[in-house]
Order: C-alpha cells, then sequence, then structure tokens
C-alpha cells in the first residue's frame, strides 16, 4: 500500500472505531456523522468520502468478503468443488480480520434487530452479495450449478454464516476470544452446507 493508501486506511478505521464507541455509549439515533467525524479528528465532509452513511459505516467490510469469495471462486483448484471454495473465501476473510466477530459484529446484530434503517442496511448488503457470488459460481460450474442452484447455495452458505454467527456472538460473552468463533463459525457453516457436497453433481 502507498503511503496515502495506508492513511486514508487508518482514517477510514478511526471512523469505524468511533462510531463503535459512541454508538454504545450515547446510542445508534443520538450519535451523529459530525460526533463520529469529530471523535475521528476529521472534518464532517470527509467523512463522507470514506462513508455514504452511518448505516454503511456498521458495515466496514462487506465488499471485502465478498471479493474475497469472488477470489476464492477464480482461484479455485481443479478437485474443488462449489462448497469447498465457499468455505476457502470464508477461512481466507477470517484470517484477513477479524471483524465478523468483533465488539462491532456484536453491536451491528444488536442494531439490526432494533433500528429499522439498519436492518434495511444489512439486507440490502446482503442480497447485493448474494446476487454477484451467485453469478460467480454459476459461471465457475456451468456443468454443476445452474443460476437457480447457485443461487440456492449462496443462500445456504450465507444464511449459514449469518444464523451461527448471530447465536455464536449471544453467547459467547464479552468480549469472546476471536479464534474460537471463527472455529465454531467454520463449523457450523460446514454443518449447513454438507448436503450439497452430495446433492451438487
Amino acid at each position: 500500500m502507498s503511503l496515502r493508501d495506508r492513511k486514508r486506511a487508518r482514517t477510514r478505521q478511526a471512523l469505524v472505531d468511533a462510531a463503535t464507541e459512541l454508538f454504545e455509549r450515547n446510542g445508534y439515533q443520538e450519535t451523529t456523522v459530525a460526533d463520529i467525524a469529530e471523535a475521528a479528528e476529521i472534518g464532517a465532509r470527509t467523512f463522507f468520502s470514506y462513508f455514504a452513511s452511518k448505516e454503511e459505516l456498521l458495515f466496514p467490510e462487506a465488499d471485502a468478503r465478498v471479493q474475497a469469495t469472488v477470489d476464492a471462486i477464480a482461484m479455485r483448484g481443479p478437485d474443488d468443488g462449489p462448497v469447498d471454495v465457499l468455505l476457502a473465501a470464508l477461512g481466507a476473510a477470517t484470517a484477513a480480520s477479524d471483524e465478523i466477530v468483533s465488539p462491532l459484529a456484536r453491536l451491528r446484530l444488536r442494531l439490526i434487530h432494533t433500528v429499522p434503517a439498519v436492518r434495511g442496511r444489512a439486507l440490502q448488503v446482503q442480497l447485493a452479495a448474494a446476487r454477484e457470488i451467485a453469478e460467480r459460481l454459476a459461471e465457475a460450474f456451468p456443468d454443476r450449478l445452474t443460476r437457480v442452484s447457485a443461487g440456492a447455495l449462496t443462500g445456504a452458505f450465507i444464511g449459514g454464516v449469518t444464523g451461527a454467527l448471530e447465536v455464536l456472538l449471544e453467547e459467547a460473552g464479552e468480549p469472546g476470544d476471536p479464534a474460537v468463533l471463527e472455529a465454531a463459525l467454520r463449523t457450523a457453516t460446514e454443518v449447513a452446507l454438507a448436503p450439497w457436497r452430495t446433492g451438487v453433481p
């Protein structure tokens, strides 16, 4: 990364950290973009160079996780099936960052349940990810998946991760060991996708 890219990455993370703290302390609705920008020591206008809204800030690595999945599909081995590449993508995403089991993830889950705007953004993120991943899977495995079955498999994958993560974060307590949570998440996802190992030709 260039110096400029590193600086942008630090500022972006500072915004996420500031927002997480403010949302926890003051409440989501009560925290403004200006509050977050001030806590991160940047101007309010600069905030929008990084995130389009407070809601988007709660999903800072959504695009990176989709890209990890796309990369896993592209770099699949000759013997890898659709389930293999999805599990490889999950492993790559959790190895690159523990955001998925971080305090932000716990906060995000709570806000999805209580704030309609956050719930709406979560649905947008999930649907966009599912469409992109399903299309890439169908292209990569034309002899094994139709567009419909690729969509169903992707739904099982995303649903398995989401469902398992919700229970794991609720049961882990504060703060929860990221390595333990990530291992449990992978195991649960493998269980969710097990029927597809034999169900996909």
